[in-house]
């Protein structure tokens, strides 16, 4: 889908020899597309995530990406030639980039039980408790971040303890987020990461002012005066 909305936007604007107005009308869905992306601020809709989910990964990895009404959740198959179905909150894009990002980390193994077979302990956790999910959460938001600005889309860094006492450690729980992320700019995403992250850039044209956009939001995600943000802030759609 990318590739196809370059190649219009490309032939349209007369970089592409021989061919002409009358071509561009083949496209006006590419265009409209192109249109909504290529503009500040960027139009962010989840159908758009469902879509470059679904035709990366549905056919290799028969898993579909699919917008829930309610709490996130990730179904196996329950039939052999069946989908699993990566459920994301509410219609939340930035829900949806999170339970990617959740789903790119998870082994062929997990990937066969509900949930992967982890149990989600709910808001309100104990001191112990929070920082045992802080530490398994380090690397899902790493990505989710990664996958954010490849989007150009804000990020929220979470501890999503608000019943409880809050972050085990905010401060250094945000410094571990930007050095995994940073590890993985610099290394490479897990396989399935890194093709959504690539696929992401493309679609939303990020990568030129990529570094730019990532040396600004380190300053903002993980600065030296820390300023508490307790809360992922829910996205207006």
């Amino acid at each position: 889908m990318a590739i196809l909305i370059s190649c219009v936007v490309n032939a349209c604007r007369g970089y592409v020899g021989g061919i002409d107005q009358a071509s561009c009308q083949k496209f006006p869905l590419a265009l409209a597309a192109l249109k909504s992306h290529n503009s500040e601020p960027m139009n962010h809709n989840p159908d758009d995530l469902i879509m470059l989910f679904n035709d990366l990964f549905r056919e290799k990895y028969r898993t579909i990406l699919v917008k829930g009404s309610d709490e996130p959740e990730y179904q196996p198959a329950s039939e052999p030639d069946g989908l699993a179905r990566v459920v994301f909150a509410h219609g939340f894009f930035a829900s949806a980039l999170h339970e990617i990002a959740h789903w790119c980390l998870a082994g062929e193994h997990r990937r066969k039980l509900h949930d992967y077979g982890y149990w989600y302990c709910p808001d309100g956790r104990t001191l112990e408790q929070q920082q045992a999910f802080e530490s398994v959460e380090i690397k899902p938001q790493a990505i989710e971040w990664l996958f954010s600005l490849a989007a150009g889309s804000r990020f929220h860094i979470s501890v999503d303890n608000l019943a409880g006492n809050g972050a085990a450690n905010e401060q250094g729980f945000r410094a571990n987020v930007l050095k995994q992320a940073a590890h993985y700019l610099e290394h490479g995403l897990p396989e399935r990461a890194q093709a959504f992250f690539e696929t992401l850039k493309d679609f939303y044209m990020t990568s030129a002012r990529f570094t730019q956009r990532w040396n600004l939001d380190q300053v903002r995600i993980a600065p030296t005066g820390l300023e508490t943000d307790h809360t992922r802030t829910p996205e207006t759609l």
